[in-house]
């Protein structure tokens, strides 16, 4: 086994950022693979006008890329914000207000998985006001995913990186998601295992997969220390991703690594180009 074994899509949002979002798509196509993953693209907006979304879902098909993952609107990302959902007053609303555009996006695509990002701890706001208030808007975005077929995503972050948010283990982003499942009733959240995240966190991997897997709906690999392309740091990927294979886990492995100072088509050399 090993990394030609999975299937391996690219994150534009931290890969191909030294070209316009545009041309993105087919520079992932150029260097052989068939699908990518973005944040939220428009940061400053929610609600971005239809000629914008009909561009970038232009450019999606025209370099013949799959879109398989999307992030709600989660604030200024990258930078301080890490979602907005339980952020009350003028953030929960502007979550509310993209929750169907972007699920309509991910549709018109055929996108199949959506993020959503918990939001930072607010000084001054209870965190139990914080969390019901996540809760209603998680419950939310799974039944605008439900309608197009789609899982909701909801992810742990690490703490060093983001001290202010709270899910920072893998038991806490699945409490959540147990909570929105069963609040929801549809059964339609999962877990987002982040392993560059969760290694952040000083998280024993190996259980994390061994508990996890089977409630896994995504995968994301970065290298540690660093957060650099897999044999830039020292976390056995490799191996970690044959024992999620091993365990069941068949979905995409989200690249979300930071190219470093070289162009990003020439960060993929640890990946042969036939697994791309």
């Amino acid at each position: 086994m090993g990394f030609a074994d999975q299937r391996f899509n690219v994150n534009l949002s931290i890969l191909f950022t030294e070209l316009p979002l545009l041309e993105r798509p087919a520079a992932a196509a150029a260097a052989g693979f068939a699908a990518v993953e973005l944040w939220w693209p428009w940061t400053d907006s929610p609600t971005p006008g239809q000629s914008e979304l009909d561009a970038l879902g232009k450019a999606i098909e025209d370099a013949g890329v799959q879109l398989t993952g999307l992030n709600f609107y989660a604030g200024r990302l990258p930078g301080p914000d890490r979602g907005a959902l339980s952020i009350p007053g003028e953030e929960s609303d502007r979550f509310r207000a993209n929750i169907d555009v972007a699920a309509g996006f991910a549709a018109s695509l055929g996108c199949k998985a959506l993020n959503a990002l918990y939001g930072n701890r607010v000084e001054g706001v209870d965190p139990a006001e914080q969390d019901a208030l996540a809760l209603e808007n998680l419950v939310l975005a799974a039944r605008a995913a439900d309608r197009i077929g789609a899982v909701l995503l909801i992810e742990a972050l690490n703490r060093p990186e983001s001290p202010l948010y709270p899910l920072v283990s893998a038991a806490a982003a699945a409490g959540i998601v147990e909570k929105v499942n069963q609040a929801a009733g549809l059964g339609n959240a999962r877990f987002l295992m982040d392993l560059y995240h969760l290694s952040m966190n000083g998280e024993d991997l190996p259980s994390v997969i061994e508990r996890y897997a089977a409630g896994t709906g995504h995968v994301q690999i970065a290298d540690n220390p660093g957060r650099g392309a897999p044999g830039t740091g020292s976390l056995p990927l490799e191996d970690l991703l044959d024992q999620l294979n091993k365990a069941g886990y068949e979905g995409w492995v989200g690249l979300e690594y930071k190219p470093g100072e070289r162009p990003s088509s020439e960060s993929f050399a640890w990946l042969p180009r036939a697994a791309r």
